[in-house]
Parts: structure tokens; C-alpha cells; sequence
């Protein structure tokens, strides 16, 4: 396997990921805003609201046995940008609902098959850029 098709095969998996998110926040309650929402300050992977929540997911997906779990993944520079770009869309779109921001850890299988999956709401403290977990 090339390079290129290595890279392509983990943003397969991680579109993948994503979309097993929607599904999952839709079966839950949620009404899926955008995905990919992007601001000068960097890219929040799923915007969903339910009556009282507007959630911003950042999803991880990784396969089984990774050396390092999604969620290590995400770093307090990247919770930095992510808070700023949540501040972004918060100024540009008005809702009286709770912001929250949740993390996401998905495991895929090679046939991007879900294997495991962790799902934490509310993951960052007070949004000062400190995750709780």
C-alpha cells in the first residue's frame, strides 16, 4: 500500500466515523446542524441540537489496537481552536439552547465495522480549554 492510499483509507475511516455519529446522535434525539463546519480558527466535525442542546462533536476514529486512543489525541492547542471555532459558529448562528462539546472516540474494523465506541458529552471544562477526562 502507497502513501497516498494509506492516507486515503484512514480519511475513509474517519468520514466513516463521522457518519456512525450522526446516525447515533439522530437515534438519540438530536437533529444534525452541519458537519464539517469550518472557521478561520480550525474544523468542528458534527453540530447537532436537541430541545435544550447544541452539541459540537469532535470525532475520533482509530482502529483496534491503535497505539494511541482517539481521545489522547486531542490536544489542548486542537481543544484551543476547536473552542474558538464553536465561538465562531455560536456568533454567527443565534440559539438559546446550551452549547455543550462532547468527544468521540469510534474503533472501526478494516471493513469500517464499529467495534467500540465512547462517547463523551459535555468533555471540556467550563470551555477554558481543560478536557475532564
Amino acid at each position: 500500500m502507497t502513501g497516498k492510499q494509506y492516507d486515503e483509507k484512514i480519511k475513509e475511516r474517519g468520514k466513516a466515523g463521522e457518519k456512525y455519529i450522526c446516525t447515533y446522535l439522530a437515534k438519540n434525539g438530536y437533529n444534525i446542524i452541519c458537519t464539517n463546519y469550518s472557521s478561520r480558527y480550525g474544523e468542528i466535525d458534527v453540530i447537532a441540537e436537541n430541545e435544550s442542546v447544541i452539541a459540537f462533536v469532535e470525532v475520533k476514529t482509530r482502529k483496534p489496537n491503535s497505539l494511541a486512543s482517539g481521545l489522547e489525541s486531542i490536544t489542548s492547542s486542537k481543544l484551543k481552536k476547536f473552542i474558538k471555532t464553536a465561538a465562531d459558529y455560536l456568533a454567527k448562528h443565534n440559539t438559546d439552547k446550551q452549547p455543550r462539546i462532547d468527544c468521540v472516540q469510534v474503533i472501526m474494523s478494516d471493513d469500517n465495522s464499529v467495534v467500540d465506541l465512547k462517547y463523551i458529552e459535555n468533555a471540556v471544562d467550563d470551555w477554558s480549554g481543560y478536557l475532564k477526562f
